[in-house]
């Protein structure tokens, strides 16, 4: 059965750290490329960042830039979102999300929150 499967997250100082993971299993993770979502309470969902199936290519939303980190172990099945200097504005609930065929596969959703 196809599951990816997210951990980490939770409560944390502005100018903190936090690291999400979100662990696949099921498929070939090699070939496919895995993203990061969030949504923040009263928004839509918004991407952060993706991260092509070799993990060479890396892409970030502009608010997230130099301070989040998309990476990938693909002999693990797992992607990591790495966030430092974290804002209150970064407080959302995050997903990662990969592509097969035209079919999202969604995880469970990580909370995050940013708060003194």
């Amino acid at each position: 059965q196809v599951h990816v499967v997210q951990s980490g997250g939770g409560l944390v100082q502005p100018g903190g750290s936090l690291r999400v993971s979100c662990a696949a299993s099921g498929f070939t993770f090699s070939s496919f490329a895995m993203s990061w979502y969030r949504q923040a309470p009263g928004k839509e969902r918004e991407l952060v960042a993706g991260i092509s199936p070799d993990g060479a290519i890396t892409t970030g939303a502009d608010s997230v830039k130099g301070r989040f980190f998309i990476s990938r172990d693909n002999a693990k099945n797992t992607v990591y979102l790495e966030m430092n200097s974290l804002k209150p504005e970064d407080t959302a609930v995050y997903y990662c999300m990969t592509r097969r065929w035209g079919i999202e596969l969604w995880g469970q959703g990580t909370r995050v929150t940013v708060s003194p």
